[in-house]
């Protein structure tokens, strides 16, 4: 089957920025599966609590006793399940300004998060997800996200601000016998604030520098005996970061809208049936890089970045980065429109509980970028406008007593997805792209105007049955096999025209000079590709209780990453075929081990949590050249061994509710074992093809060899620091303001990230330095739901990059997205 299209037109897309780095008030603790947080017993009712002694796990004025989770379908508290989780709750996110899935890297050491726009994002945990710096529609992520039980399947479909949310949880290593789709690296699980039968709201402004304004309202209650509603919505606008010389406007703006709907029908204390709908927009003219430097490749000299700008009398508006100029003439908007409905029902049956969830999610995405990168009219319109639209069922039933008990699930999901791409040349396309040795560099004409109109279509289908068994053999001991049968199967087409300035096609049968510098630009192609394939994926969980305060905990999971189909196009033969054996991308093998400690101390003041994981990755998805087919052009293939292991650490105390303290650590090597065919970098890019028995140059000889393919193995996977830490502290002293009884808190929370690799293949060019950030909050929170403070976010103006890009070309640019600077503002905030 494939797909009618919709033609317009493509090209990659440019960057979201993350936005300002938020502060983290956050515990994490090593805990199981999708967990939610349940409403606490009353103090006192465990040993040890009351107001000196708090059974509070988490690091807010606003957080009471013990933190529960159902990851086992049953109540329990997160510290008594085993796997690593990190735990947000909705007032910590309020409170630190973390109001996007860009912010909860700030927050959770072990993830990554990165983004050129909406489309062009990945999210990974402990470094493995999604290869960095690649989007394509045929292939998935290996980072679950999911909103209230319903799976999300693009990154972009869920880069909107959280709303009304009151927990978010990421869930470390495989998590596929228990839950939907796609967990092979981990899962978001984000639980929004459900209707309630007593009346209640909440409503929160913000302003800050920089023209930032946010408003949040939730209102929820009773309609009926059994039925109640909430609503809420968040509306988020900020200026630009960078300023754009050309088009006279601040750029990478904020333009947030979000609204959703829920009512709940309880016509019984066994059964309750819960319709959702939701729709967030933005619509930012973003998204814009700055100039970081250059870098010498294998091009002649007079085919490299500073020879080609003094050629046409070109200089960027600034040199250093951290002015936040830039000159970027090409329209820029991120236009994404995200939303859908959903319908719940949890049934106690007797025998278990039945829980089903059916929804239909869209994503409508219209972007327009620079894709040159300059204030030079080389590619004058890149863009690639896409429209999904996905359907899941799950059915779970979850039961047992005592010594067993046991979760079975089923769950199927259908995805279409639409894509139109469209990129043009311009006047300077000529002089930039074609060899200054070929006459025809000096006449522009012959690049003006061309054109690629490229469709892709994508229909995917996936069906799995799942299970897990929590058996206790012994006291103390537990053990958890689970087991997963996957059906996956993917239909594909992909068509690019290509015309020139005349009108004219551009084919592989043309031997006109022009239509060759032209199709040396941009190449036409189509064809059709279909996958399918089956799965099974099994873990097994031991832990044991070595006392009421200390849980220890080992997992083995034998998982795999759905194949998928290369849908930005393949590689040709020399008369123009594509090669048909690039389309189809085999699956991940994943096997991960992991190991850890959870202990409760100091009269449950304090929590320490500990834990070692390695994953070793075969079939590795990642962007390939040479590979077997003995091509030289990049395409999506499997790459070979990727290993990623390391520590992780989590420390929270809290003596008294007027003082809390966290530390998070995870030290994390995560590496290519074996990847030969890998992309070169542009050190060593951009020179001749090397013949029968040449060597390649030193990298950045200006008019060498370049070897045609680089071996990386070995090499650290783009995107990871090898040491990631998050830490801060509450403290408040009780006080009467106005008349309300309350406490004045002051809070200070940061993080910091060593230096990672802002390119797939490691470059002496786009290594990203590390960096610190540190956030102040003072403020009064009331007994009565009042709450006002000041806010600072990267209160030392740290400069620092968010990611850095290699255009394409092998010209030595390199361009960049510097990170927000000193942000600062108020909050007011009411609970009722």
């Amino acid at each position: 089957m494939h797909l009618t299209s919709r033609r317009s037109g493509l090209a990659g897309s440019n960057h979201l920025a993350s936005t300002a780095l938020a502060t983290a008030l956050i515990l994490t603790f090593p805990v199981s599966a999708m967990a939610q947080t349940l409403e606490a017993p009353p103090q006192g009712a465990e040993a040890g609590a009351g107001p000196d002694n708090p059974t509070s796990v988490g690091t807010g004025a606003a957080d009471h006793g013990e933190i529960f989770v159902t990851a086992r379908r049953r109540t329990e508290t997160v510290q008594d399940v085993p796997i690593a989780i990190s735990v947000v709750g909705g007032e910590h996110i309020d409170a630190t300004g973390s109001f996007n899935v860009g912010r909860l890297q700030q927050l959770t050491p072990t993830l990554q998060y990165y983004s050129t726009n909406p489309r062009n994002t990945a999210v990974n945990i402990r470094g493995i997800g999604v290869p960095f710096g690649l989007t394509n529609d045929g292939i998935e992520q290996g980072v679950g996200i999911y909103v209230d039980d319903v799976y999300f399947a693009r990154v972009a479909s869920a880069t909107f601000d959280f709303l009304d949310v009151e927990r978010i949880e990421v869930l470390r290593g495989p998590q596929g016998t228990l839950y939907g789709k796609n967990t092979t690296a981990g899962a978001i699980n984000i639980a929004t604030r459900q209707p309630t039968f007593d009346f209640e709201g909440r409503a929160e402004v913000s302003v800050g520098n920089l023209d930032f304004r946010q408003a949040k309202a939730a209102v929820s209650g009773p309609l009926s005996e059994t039925v109640a509603a909430r609503l809420a919505l968040s509306s988020t606008s900020r200026r630009g970061t960078l300023w754009n010389t050309t088009s006279g406007r601040w750029i990478n703006a904020q333009d947030n809208l979000g609204l959703r709907a829920q009512l709940l029908w309880q016509p019984s204390a066994s059964l309750s049936i819960t319709l959702a709908g939701d729709y967030s927009q933005q619509d930012p003219e973003c998204c814009g890089t700055v100039y970081v430097r250059t870098g010498r490749t294998q091009r002649t000299l007079n085919r490299q970045y500073e020879a080609l700008a003094a050629a046409q009398g070109y200089a960027p508006p600034s040199t250093d980065a951290f002015d936040r100029l830039t000159d970027l003439d090409a329209s820029l908007n991120a236009g994404n429109k995200v939303g859908g409905a959903s319908l719940k029902a949890v049934w106690d049956t007797g025998i278990g509980t039945l829980t089903s969830v059916s929804a239909w999610r869209f994503w409508d995405w219209k972007p327009e970028n620079d894709r040159d990168f300059t204030g030079l009219g080389i590619t004058t319109l890149s863009q690639n406008p896409s429209q999904q639209d996905q359907y899941t069922q799950e059915l779970r039933l979850s039961g047992g007593e005592g010594a067993l008990g046991y979760t079975l699930g089923a769950f199927f999901f259908q995805q279409s997805v639409d894509t139109q791409g469209s990129q043009q040349q311009g006047p300077a396309a000529s002089a930039w792209l074609i060899n200054p040795s070929n006459p025809l560099s000096a006449d522009p004409s012959v690049l003006d105007g061309l054109t690629a109109t490229n469709t892709i279509g994508l229909d995917n289908t996936s069906a799995a049955l799942y299970g897990q068994v929590n058996w206790q053999p012994l006291a103390g001991l537990t053990l958890r096999p689970g087991v997963r049968l996957n059906y996956d199967s993917k239909d594909g087409d992909y068509a690019s025209v290509v015309t020139n300035g005349e009108g004219q096609r551009v084919t592989y049968q043309s031997t006109d000079p022009r239509i060759v510098a032209q199709r040396a630009v941009l190449a036409p192609q189509a064809f059709t590709v279909d996958y399918e394939d089956w799965n099974f994926s099994y873990d097994l969980t031991a832990s044991y209780e070595v006392s009421d305060e200390v849980l220890v905990y080992a997992t083995y999971a034998h998982t795999f990453k759905s194949g998928g189909v290369n849908l930005n196009g393949v590689p040709s033969d020399a008369d123009g075929r594509p090669i048909l054996e690039a389309a189809t991308v085999a699956p991940e093998t994943v096997n991960h081990y992991e190991i850890g400690v959870k202990a409760r101390f100091w009269d449950r003041r304090a929590t320490l949590n500990l834990a070692a994981f390695r994953t070793d990755i075969a079939n590795y998805q990642a962007l390939v050249t040479n590979g077997s087919l003995g091509v030289l052009r990049g395409y999506l293939a499997n790459a070979g061994q990727v290993r990623t292991q390391g520590l992780e650490a989590d420390l929270s105390i809290r003596p008294s509710l007027r003082f809390n303290a966290y530390a998070n650590a995870a030290w994390t090597d995560a590496t290519y074992r074996s990847f030969t065919d890998a992309p070169c970098p542009p050190e060593l890019s951009g020179g001749a093809s090397p013949q029968p028995g040449q060597e390649p140059d030193q990298p950045g000889t200006p008019g060498g060899i370049s070897p045609i393919n680089c071996d990386i193995s070995g090499a650290r996977l783009p995107g990871v620091s090898k040491l990631a830490l998050a830490y801060g502290a509450e403290g408040n002293v009780p006080v009467t303001l106005l008349g309300q009884e309350g406490a004045v808190y002051l809070g200070i929370d940061g993080s910091y990230r060593s230096r990672f690799s802002s390119n797939p293949t490691p470059s002496a060019y786009t290594w990203v330095e590390g960096y610190a950030l540190t956030n102040l909050r003072l403020g009064f929170r009331g007994e009565a739901g009042f709450e006002i403070f000041g806010w600072v976010r990267n209160l030392f103006d740290t400069r620092y990059f968010e990611q850095l890009q290699v255009p394409g070309g092998n010209t030595g640019l390199i361009v960049g997205t510097p990170g927000d600077p000193r942000t600062y503002g108020l909050t007011l905030k009411h609970v009722f």
